[in-house]
């Protein structure tokens, strides 16, 4: 291989910046997150993605360990092209690495918690947002806590989901998918009046104040209104989004825990993250994918293009100069 072709295939490891696509053969080469370059070196990092490879908190299904790996693998279809509808290189400006998976003991998992609290805290503390995949829902709580800390104030959530995993759960040291939001609220990290839940079918008597745009709604209104919606709840309060796939109905999303008929298609979903473009996120997350059960890559090229439009959101907001520290 001469010198040349050797800069055209395992961008992740062989550029030397983190700037801009390199259109790479879409069936091979080492599978970062949409190629970006594979480093723990954060210094200029700008936005930060990582895996959280956990599935220990499900109440049904397992398997979402494996998911981090099924969404890398997708992205590199997602990867090939500027994306649509946003006609631009979303890394020309914006510098994004992939920080790899966060390491757990799942032997100890009473130390889950704080080890992926702390692998949030570590690439927070670098100045980076993060985009973090899943793993099961949990991990989401724990990251709140990281990002609360770091921006000094609850947090409003915008909550992709079946389920509003509002449940009621008063031991503090539990791993659980359904309860982490009423934790969330109870322990101060977001502040349910800036806060949404969109997509949620799924009955539970106390959704601790939080806004519901049920998926109802969502069909009924259409994604125009639930965008103005969201800006309405939130305002210019900084927001962590979390989505999980099983908002997605299971017929766009298979793969995945607990799956719930009459759900968002993908074409919607799409169409409401790329709507937010006035919300300053202040963290992502994208989880509960679950490869045993998915077919031919439905749900993990579902979530790849998630998470490339959250990363074209910033890109665009930075862009306007809207990309606040």
């Amino acid at each position: 291989m001469t010198s040349d072709d050797s800069i055209k295939i395992n961008g992740a490891i062989v550029r030397d910046h983190p700037y801009g696509m390199l259109r790479e053969p879409t069936f091979s080469g080492v599978l970062s997150f949409m190629r970006r370059n594979y480093t723990k070196d954060l210094s200029g990092a700008e936005l930060v993605i990582s895996g959280i490879p956990f599935d220990l908190a499900v109440t049904y299904r397992s398997g979402t360990r494996f998911g981090p790996q099924a969404i890398r693998l997708a992205s590199a279809e997602v990867a090939s092209l500027k994306p649509y509808p946003w006609g631009f290189d979303p890394f020309e400006n914006l510098a994004v690495i992939d920080y790899g998976d966060c390491y757990l003991d799942v032997h100890h998992p009473m130390t889950i918690h704080e080890a992926i609290a702390d692998h949030a805290r570590h690439i927070l503390g670098s100045g980076a947002r993060m985009l973090t995949f899943g793993g099961d829902h949990y991990v989401t709580y724990p990251l709140l806590k990281a990002h609360a800390e770091k921006f000094g104030e609850p947090l409003a959530l915008i909550h992709f989901d079946a389920h509003s995993d509002t449940w009621s759960d008063e031991s503090p040291s539990s791993l659980n998918h359904g309860s982490m939001f009423y934790k969330a609220v109870r322990d101060g990290l977001i502040d349910p009046k800036r806060s949404v839940q969109i997509g949620i079918r799924t009955w539970n008597d106390d959704f601790m104040g939080i806004h519901i745009l049920d998926a109802t709604w969502v069909h009924r209104h259409g994604t125009d209104a639930v965008i103005a919606e969201v800006e309405r709840i939130v305002g210019n309060r900084a927001a962590y989004l979390t989505f999980d796939i099983d908002c997605l109905d299971p017929a766009f999303a298979p793969g995945t825990g607990t799956p719930v008929c009459g759900g968002l298609s993908t074409a919607q979903a799409l169409g409401i993250i790329r709507g937010l473009t006035a919300i300053n996120l202040a963290g992502m997350d994208v989880v509960e994918v679950s490869p045993p059960y998915d077919h031919s890559q439905i749900t993990a090229l579902a979530a790849a293009h998630i998470g490339c439009d959250l990363i074209c959101l910033l890109a665009k907001r930075k862009a306007d100069g809207l990309l606040r520290p």
